[in-house]
């Protein structure tokens, strides 16, 4: 008996899929909970494992998109492993009921496959052959619009071309394929193209940004933070800090601190707007962007203004091992009040963060280079930071989102007092 498996919901309003990558072959034997496909849904890859052991019979090819709860592939429960071994009749789901008994199990699977290879045969056998020689026409030697362009870059006459089209034409690959006439120059390096498609996650990325940018009256203001104080900090406590808690002192516990206490001090940047209103949290979800297999991903801190310097630091370690291994679940990225993304791990010195819908705000952080700052009428060198806030214009006023960035950076030069309460250990749980 075969079973249908369809795709199950990956996360509320998710109301389809793509098959990104099938993990198995038609006609494979595939084991129960093992891992037959990743798909791809706006919002990230997930694995499907097979509900039952037997033999697979997929029903979608790699890349199309198919509809929540539609059948995706069929198990065939009662096939006999062809690796050996027999299959384990709990794993089959209790649904199936009894079947049919005796001794055709074999008989399924070689019936499945002799029916693939018949159809494979009849497709070939139908196959119309090709002409020896095409025949002269008005269309011989004529290059399709693709292919007359690739010829005029390359600077080749398409009467030096054999067209192998239809009658003759010259197709895109006879463009590719040609040589350069004598006395062209060229680079002599390659000159090919690929082409691939676009994930859903990818698309779905794509149609946000473009969104945020048609829908938000979205603006930057700028400023720079002197990190001298943090790096002391650090220096000083990293290796206590690891020793206790199994986790760095990294820069990411100081950001998101010093983001939750300007959240509360400018609630308007704790904001959203949905329709004609205006929603305000009293809590703090904070996503952070970090970089997984799949692309770009934002996984989400709950109540950061909670949480210790340990606390957010095991957070971000765990958050962004679980999007490193693609073990991150669309629960899991969803509801972030604010975003902080750090372009600096990847040397960017300034942008401008484009903000993540629906939140009205995100921070961006740069990379630190040591530059000569006037500090109390001296010039000195300092590790120095340009920190970015964009904000949605419609609900954030300019005041408030200077602000909120002046708040940012006077708890990361004065850490000890605004973030700790002038008690390191304690603050660091030493």
């Amino acid at each position: 008996m075969a079973l249908e498996m369809k795709v199950p919901s990956p996360g509320e309003s998710i109301t389809e899929v793509e098959i990104a990558e099938w993990l198995v072959a038609d006609g494979d034997w595939v084991e129960k909970d093992q891992a037959i496909a990743e798909v791809d849904s706006d919002k990230a890859t997930l694995e499907l494992p097979a509900e039952a052991s037997g033999i697979i019979t997929l029903k979608a090819e790699e890349g199309d998109a198919v509809a929540v709860g539609a059948v995706v592939c069929l198990i065939d429960t009662e096939a006999t492993n062809p690796n050996g071994g027999s299959q384990d009749v709990d794993n089959a789901p209790s649904t199936m009921g009894g079947g049919d008994e005796g001794g055709n199990n074999g008989d399924v699977a070689k019936e499945m496959k002799n029916e693939n290879a018949d159809k494979k045969k009849s497709a070939d056998s139908n196959k119309a052959p090709q002409p020896a020689q095409a025949k002269e026409t008005y269309a011989s030697g004529v290059a399709s619009p693709a292919a007359k362009k690739i010829l005029d870059e390359k600077g080749v006459d398409s009467k030096s071309v054999s067209g192998t089209g239809r009658d003759g034409r010259i197709t895109k690959e006879d463009a590719v394929q040609a040589k350069p006439s004598m006395g062209t120059p060229t680079t002599g390096g390659s000159r090919g193209e690929s082409r691939s498609k676009l994930s859903m996650l990818r698309r779905k990325v794509a149609e946000r940004l473009v969104s945020v940018k048609n829908d938000t009256a979205m603006l930057t203001t700028f400023n720079e933070a002197d990190m001298h104080a943090i790096f002391a900090l650090r220096t000083e406590y990293k290796d206590a800090f690891k020793a206790k808690h199994g986790v760095g002192l990294g820069f990411m516990s100081f950001f998101t601190k010093a983001v939750t206490r300007a959240l509360e001090m400018y609630p308007a940047v704790n904001s959203m707007i949905d329709g004609k209103e205006m929603i305000s949290y009293d809590f703090a979800d904070i996503s952070i962007a970090v970089s997984g297999p799949k692309g770009l991903m934002v996984p989400v801190i709950r109540n950061a203004e909670n949480l210790s310097f340990r606390g957010v630091e095991s957070e971000v370690k765990r958050l962004a091992l679980r999007a490193r291994d693609g073990d991150i679940t669309v629960d899991e990225m969803t509801g972030g009040t604010f975003t902080i993304t750090n372009g600096g791990v990847f040397g960017s010195m300034m942008s401008t963060p484009i903000i993540n819908p629906p939140q009205s705000a995100i921070l961006g952080m740069h990379n630190i280079i040591e530059r000569p700052v006037v500090v109390d009428g001296e010039i000195v060198a300092r590790p120095m930071m340009y920190l970015a806030v964009s904000y949605d214009h419609r609900i954030i006023d300019g005041k408030e989102s200077v602000g909120f960035l002046v708040a940012i950076k006077e708890a990361l030069e004065n850490p000890i007092e605004i973030l700790m309460d002038n008690d390191v250990k304690k603050a660091l749980e030493l």
